[in-house]
């Protein structure tokens, strides 16, 4: 199994992708948003045997607190394909990103997701409590790429106009 970038003649599997992981197109519409808006920062897939059978999304987003704009990252979508799932795709399409993203000196990563999965990886919802925003505090969730970065934030998330929040 290969993870890397995504490439522009990409883009219809990646589509494909996650209308399949998810049921519907919804995730698939918010990747084309994100790309046209150029917040992207990061789009790897997963590659067997030529097959792209899993994505991943990262794009920027903030934190925005009463004197600040903290910089933050954004984790939607993680999609594999249905009949590629329970094999470790979405686990190793997790490590290499959020990898990527402590290389590029990323400090934070925000997620809307099952808890039982993203706990794994270090996602805590106790780490965003004091983030407000417009999602089930049972299901946002926060990991700190740096110690202690949200030591101490009360703000509000501000995603992309793509999300439609």
């Amino acid at each position: 199994m290969l993870v890397r970038n995504e490439k522009p003649d990409d883009c219809a599997v990646i589509r494909l992708v996650n209308e399949e992981a998810f049921g519907r197109s919804d995730e698939a519409d918010l990747v084309d948003r994100l790309r046209a808006q150029r917040v992207v920062l990061a789009s790897f897939v997963a590659e067997a045997d030529g097959l792209i059978t899993g994505h991943i999304l990262f794009s920027r987003m903030s934190i925005e607190t009463a004197d600040k704009s903290i910089a933050a990252v954004a984790l939607a979508p993680l999609a594999v394909m249905p009949k590629f799932q329970r094999q470790g795709i979405g686990t190793l399409l997790m490590a290499f990103g959020l990898d990527w993203l402590r290389r590029e000196n990323e400090n934070v990563v925000l997620v809307l997701g099952h808890p039982h999965y993203y706990q794994r990886f270090g996602f805590l919802t106790d780490k965003a409590r004091f983030i407000e925003s417009p999602f089930n505090p049972e299901s946002f969730m926060a990991l700190e790429l740096k110690p202690y970065t949200l030591d101490g934030i009360r703000g509000k998330v501000r995603y992309p106009d793509a999300f439609g929040l």
